[in-house]
């Protein structure tokens, strides 16, 4: 009996698969369930530090509590400071205690201690008072003297039939062959020439016949020196009496052949080049400097010049040129420095270093011995003569040395304040240097720079000869002003500030005011009633009405002109007119800026003359924060109404003094302007 075959088929596929799934299950479900017990504690753990159920373990080295007296700071950010320990709300870093040894210094000021000062090697420098003198370094290259080039062209249509010089960079001197050309019009123009000095003497009975071919033969010798055949050319032709169709090119100067144009059997037209020779006795190093440099450049100066095909030697000229334009690629201005070449060992187009020395100081006459009392020339300043005559190369007359600033006699050298370069710390337009004032203790102070040497820097403002500058580790000192909250390298704002003197209010002599009567005492009442007109509306917002503008510009110009007060008074009327003709054609802010000097010249005026309507007591304001050092002004009551701000500031202000009132009047009309002079002047208001 044998056994049944196994089933087979879609019913075995049918019991499989859910085996492997249940094996599948039975190996991954307990590493999802791991993976999902992780994330499960790291979410309860987050949510517990969030709600402050756990926290983390605070620094052994942290304070659990703010020191008496600590000012807490930001390493990054030291304008965060605070009197308790925390995190810094711009970065989060924590907050660490102020520098203690800037706590009891002044505002501008930190303490570095010995042990800081060593470990930071901070080293100082004195400002120094002496001659400096410049040396501004550059690269050129050398080029030819255009004014000693010549191109060599045909005068006539013709073929080139011989080149002499068949070379570029041939040695010619002047008076050389250089090309021989054929031309049939040339050859006509002879034939033409000597027929009529034939008919010149067959006519010898005939004047009218004579003179003409004398004039044919005049037009036609002149024909043939345009078409370049020289005069003893001619003379030959005339002595031979035979016309020849080739005409011989001499050279108009010596040189060398720096361009070859033409070969020979070339057909040429007249005008054509066919060499371009230069004489290089004497070449050019062309030069860019900056625009700041050049403008102490000055013709003559001497250059020293090291050529890059010559070692080891240095070479003098002179600047025969600065380019009065700046190039607007480049930002520079071409300087030409002539240079005698006459062993021809300077090629052009060779590299050269050049260093020009200049004195710092202010501009004016310099000395320099090889030009001390010395003849020049203008075109060549190579070419120095002890007495005046021609230049041997353009032939113009030589002038004085003294016409460029060249002085005759030794001159002292001008002194500059200086300090090394490492001391100044530049940030943009910010320039300090830290001052040690007392040992230990260095301050900042905010400089004013001139030029900027190799390793020195000129220093306009802000110091003084002999005091110690820091030279290395300012940037150290530098950090500890910020972590002290006090100006620095980045905001210097306070320093410079403090530097800048206050001008406060103007001071008044007001023991002798003058009454003046009559028509300019008319005059100075319509003056400071617009004038107070004009400070109301001001103080009100509002920019001036014409009628006040109008009269006090017209009072103003019309007491500028009167004899009846002290030429001081005209002075300041003159003034008050300037300021005010166009007061009301401006806007508010325009106004008000012209305001400022209308105010002075009436408050000076107001306690020299008054006149008959104004003897009464004037009250004189201050405000320290118009711009350029504080405004004043006049008003007629102790209410303070601050016309340069208005109701943004209208209470800004202080009272400074009354201008008291005067007696009646002690100048009489009539003891200083006549009645006559008057009635115009009335009319004219």
């Amino acid at each position: 009996m044998t056994n049944p075959p196994p089933a087979s088929g879609p019913a075995v596929t049918a019991v499989t698969k859910p085996r492997r799934l249940q094996w599948l299950v039975s190996r991954l479900l307990p590493v999802g369930l791991f993976f999902a017990t992780g994330v499960l504690l790291l979410a309860l753990v987050g949510l517990a530090q969030r709600f402050g159920w756990i926290q983390a373990h605070a620094e052994p080295s942290s304070p659990a509590t703010a020191e008496p007296g600590a000012i807490y700071t930001c390493p990054m950010h030291p304008q965060i400071r605070q009197p308790t320990p925390g995190r810094c709300p711009i970065c989060g870093m924590a907050l660490v205690p102020a520098s203690s040894g800037a706590a009891n210094l002044d505002e501008f000021a930190v303490k570095i201690e010995p042990a800081q000062r060593r470990l930071a090697n901070i080293q100082t420098a004195p400002v120094e008072l002496g001659p400096l003198e410049a040396t501004i370094q550059t690269v050129g290259s050398i080029a030819i003297d255009e004014s000693r080039q010549a191109t060599i062209a045909a005068y006539i249509d013709g073929r080139l039939e011989r080149l002499f010089a068949d070379y570029t960079g041939v040695e010619i001197k002047q008076g050389d062959h250089l090309a021989v050309i054929y031309s049939p019009q040339l050859y006509g123009s002879q034939v033409e020439y000597l027929e009529a000095r034939k008919a010149i003497k067959a006519a010898d009975g005939i004047p009218a016949i004579r003179q003409a071919q004398e004039s044919l033969a005049a037009n036609t010798r002149q024909r043939l020196r345009e078409f370049g055949m020289t005069d003893e050319q001619l003379t030959e032709l005339e002595g031979s009496g035979k016309a020849e169709s080739r005409l011989t090119i001499y050279a108009p100067q010596g040189g060398t052949v720096v361009e070859k144009l033409a070969v020979e059997g070339n057909y040429v037209k007249a005008g054509d080049p066919i060499y371009r020779i230069a004489e290089l006795s004497t070449v050019w190093l062309m030069l860019r400097l900056f625009p700041e440099d050049a403008t102490r450049i000055r013709f003559g100066q001497g250059v020293e010049a090291t050529i890059q095909s010559i070692p080891g030697e240095t070479l003098i000229g002179r600047v025969a040129f600065v380019d009065p334009t700046v190039d607007l690629k480049t930002r520079t201005v071409g300087i030409r420095v002539e240079l005698l070449n006459e062993d021809r060992r300077l090629r052009p187009g060779d590299y050269a270093t050049a260093q020009i020395r200049l004195p710092i100081g202010t501009q004016g006459e310099i000395y320099d011995a090889h030009l001390a009392d010395k003849w020049i020339s203008p075109m060549h300043p190579q070419i120095v003569r002890d007495e005046p005559g021609p230049c041997p190369i353009c032939g113009m007359d030589l002038v004085p040395t003294s016409r460029y600033g060249f002085a005759k006699e030794p001159l002292p050298h001008p002194e500059s304040l200086y300090v090394p370069r490492p001391a100044v710390l530049l940030a943009g337009a910010h320039s300090v240097v830290y001052v040690e004032t007392k040992p230990g203790l260095f301050e900042i102070r905010p400089v004013k720079l001139g030029p900027i040497l190799r390793d020195k820097i000129v220093i306009l403002d802000g110091l003084k000869s002999g005091e110690q500058v820091a030279t290395a580790g300012n940037f150290l000192i530098d950090s500890q002003m910020q972590l002290a909250g006090k100006p620095s390298l980045i905001d210097p704002a306070r320093a410079i500030a403090q530097q800048k003197p206050s001008q406060g209010p103007l001071v008044l002599n007001t023991a002798a005011i003058a009454s003046v009567a009559g028509p300019a005492g008319e005059q100075l009442d319509t003056l400071f009633a617009a004038y107070l007109q004009v400070q109301q509306a001001l103080a009100s917002d509002k920019p001036p009405s014409a009628d006040a503008a109008q009269a006090m510009h017209q009072s103003a110009s019309q007491l500028q002109q009167s004899e009846a007060i002290p030429e001081s008074a005209r002075t300041l009327a003159k003034e008050i007119a300037t300021h005010s003709e166009h007061l009301h054609h401006q806007d508010l802010a325009g106004a008000r800026k012209a305001f400022k000097p209308i105010s002075h010249a009436i408050l000076r005026l107001a306690t020299q003359v008054r006149g008959d309507g104004t003897q009464k007591q004037f009250t004189h304001f201050y405000c320290p924060m118009v711009k350029g050092g504080g405004g004043d002004w006049l008003q007629a009551t102790d209410q303070l109404l601050n016309p340069y701000f208005g109701s943004e500031m209208l209470r800004c202000g202080e009272k400074v003094q009354s201008l008291p009132a005067i007696s009646p009047p002690t100048v009489p009309p009539d003891a200083v302007e006549q009645p006559e002079a008057a009635i115009p002047m009335k009319a004219g208001n």
